[in-house]
C-alpha cells in the first residue's frame, strides 16, 4: 500500500476557514425561518433555493478548473482530469437537498469537503493517475418526490428511466406534478435512461458525511469508517373508514380511520422493538388525515413507514407481524387498510480494500477509527450497485441531525475533508 509514502510527499493541509465559510455561504440557499437553535435549512430539489446552490457550487468548481457535466436528471459531476484519463476514476460525493426545517451539514459536508480535498490535492502538486471527480448527486431526500435517492438510484440502474419519471409529488398540494414535468422546467432534460452508468465506471467511491448518530463523539473517537450501510425499506398504507358530523356520528357508530392509524403506527413501533436488535429502527414518518378538520370524523388516513435493518430478513419479519396486526385491527375496527410498497433495498457493504486504504490513511494521522455501520440512508447505498464503496463518518453533536441543530466542530470537518483528500489520492494512483 503506498499511503505513508504518498503523504510523505504531499502536503494535505485543508484550509479549514474556506471550507467553513463556504458550509455557512451554502446554508444561505434556504426559503425558512431563523431558528433560535441554530441554522434552520430548508433546500427542496429543482426549487430556486436548490437551482441557485448548484449554480454557486458550479462557480467554485470553475474557478478550480473542474470540468463540469450534468445529467438528465440533474445529477452534476466535476472532474478534475488524471494523466491516464481513461482509466476508470476515483470518486467522492453527496447531495445538497434539505429536508424542511434542517441542519446545515447533512450531505453538504460531503460535498464541499469533496471540492476541499480535491482543492488541497491540487495545491499540493499532486497529478493524479486516475481522475478525481466530485459528484453532487439529486434529491438524496425523499421530500419531494417520496423515494430517497433518487439521483444515484438511476446511476446504478436500480430505478428504472419511466417509473422515475412517473413519480408525483409527496408534498400536499404537489400531488400533480411528476418528475418529468420538474427536471424540464429546472433545465434538466434528455432521457432519463441516459443517467445509468456501467458496472466498473469507477474504481473507488468514499463519501464523507456526518455520522447522524451519537457513537463518535459518545466514545471520543474522530472519525468513523463504514463497513456496512442498513437497507431501507419504504411502505405507504391507507386506512378507509366512514367519516362524518364530530357531533353527530355517535361513537359505536364510527369506524374512525385515525384511530385505526394509531393503532397501526403501535404495531410497528412493537413489531421493530420485538427484534431486540438495536439495527433494527422503523418510522412513521408522514400521517395525512382526511379531511382533516377539528370537527370531522376522520374517514381517510394515509401513513409512510421506513423501517431500517442490515438484515433484509429481519426487515420483512417486521413487516410480517405487522401485516398480522393491520388484518385484526381491520376487522375490529371495520375499517379497509391497504399496502403499498415504495421501495426495498438492499444492505451495501464497503469495500474491505478501500477499508484498508482508509485505515491505514488514519494510522498515518494517529487516528484509530471506529468501524462502524450506518443506520441512515445515503447514496453510496446506491452507487455500490456499480463501484466498490465506503464512506467516511465524522461526529454530530449529540448525535442530532435533519434539525436545525444539527453541528459538527469545524476541526472534525476538515480532518475528514484531509482523510478523504489522502484516501482519493492513494485511490488515484492505482
Amino acid at each position: 500500500m503506498q499511503t505513508q509514502s504518498m503523504q510523505r510527499r504531499l502536503e494535505i493541509e485543508i484550509d479549514a476557514k474556506r471550507l467553513i465559510d463556504e458550509l455557512n455561504t451554502l446554508a444561505t440557499f434556504s426559503s425558512v425561518e431563523p431558528s433560535v437553535i441554530g441554522t434552520a435549512v430548508t433546500r427542496i430539489v429543482f426549487t430556486p433555493d436548490d437551482l441557485r446552490a448548484r449554480t454557486w457550487l458550479k462557480q467554485l468548481a470553475q474557478a478550480e478548473g473542474l470540468s463540469i457535466r450534468e445529467d438528465a436528471v440533474g445529477n452534476t459531476f466535476f472532474r478534475w482530469a488524471g494523466s491516464e484519463p481513461g482509466l476508470p476514476a476515483v470518486a467522492t460525493g453527496s447531495h445538497i437537498d434539505a429536508i424542511p426545517h434542517a441542519g446545515m451539514y447533512d450531505g453538504t459536508v460531503g460535498v464541499l469537503g469533496g471540492l476541499e480535498a480535491i482543492r488541497t490535492l491540487k495545491r499540493s502538486g499532486l497529478r493524479p493517475r486516475r481522475s478525481i471527480e466530485l459528484v453532487l448527486l439529486t434529491s438524496e431526500e425523499p421530500t419531494r418526490f417520496g423515494i430517497g435517492c433518487v439521483g444515484s438510484r438511476l446511476i446504478s440502474g436500480t430505478l428504472s428511466p419511466e417509473r422515475a419519471d412517473a413519480l408525483h409529488g409527496a408534498q400536499r398540494g404537489s400531488e400533480d406534478e411528476t418528475l418529468a414535468q420538474v427536471r424540464s422546467a429546472a433545465g434538466f432534460t434528455g432521457p432519463l435512461s441516459s443517467v445509468r452508468l456501467p458496472n466498473g465506471h469507477y474504481h473507488a467511491w468514499v463519501e464523507l458525511h456526518i455520522e447522524q448518530g451519537p457513537l463518535l463523539e459518545r466514545e471520543g473517537i474522530p472519525l468513523g469508517i463504514v463497513t456496512a450501510i442498513a437497507a431501507p425499506a419504504g411502505y405507504r398504507f391507507t386506512i378507509e373508514g366512514i367519516g362524518g358530523h364530530a357531533g353527530a356520528l355517535l361513537m359505536p357508530d364510527r369506524r374512525d380511520a385515525l384511530c385505526a392509524a394509531a393503532e397501526l403506527i403501535l404495531s410497528i413501533e412493537k413489531h421493530a422493538l420485538a427484534t431486540g436488535v438495536i439495527d433494527t429502527v422503523a418510522t412513521v414518518g408522514t400521517c395525512d388525515v382526511y379531511p382533516g378538520a377539528v370537527n370531522s370524523v376522520p374517514s381517510r388516513v394515509t401513513l409512510q413507514v421506513d423501517v431500517r435493518d442490515i438484515d433484509p430478513v429481519r426487515r420483512e419479519g417486521v413487516m410480517q407481524g405487522v401485516r398480522r396486526d393491520v388484518e385484526a385491527i381491520g376487522k375490529l375496527r371495520e375499517v379497509r387498510v391497504s399496502e403499498t410498497l415504495v421501495n426495498a433495498d438492499q444492505p451495501a457493504l464497503s469495500s474491505p480494500h478501500i477499508v484498508a486504504v482508509l485505515d491505514e490513511v488514519c494510522r498515518s494521522y494517529g487516528i484509530t477509527p471506529k468501524h462502524m455501520v450506518a443506520r441512515a440512508y445515503h447514496d453510496s447505498s446506491f452507487i455500490a450497485g456499480i463501484a466498490p464503496i465506503a464512506m467516511i463518518f465524522i461526529p454530530c453533536r449529540g448525535g442530532v441531525s435533519h434539525r436545525p441543530d444539527e453541528y459538527a466542530a469545524p476541526g472534525d470537518i476538515a480532518l475528514g475533508a484531509r482523510v478523504l483528500a489522502a484516501t482519493l489520492a492513494t485511490l488515484a494512483a492505482e
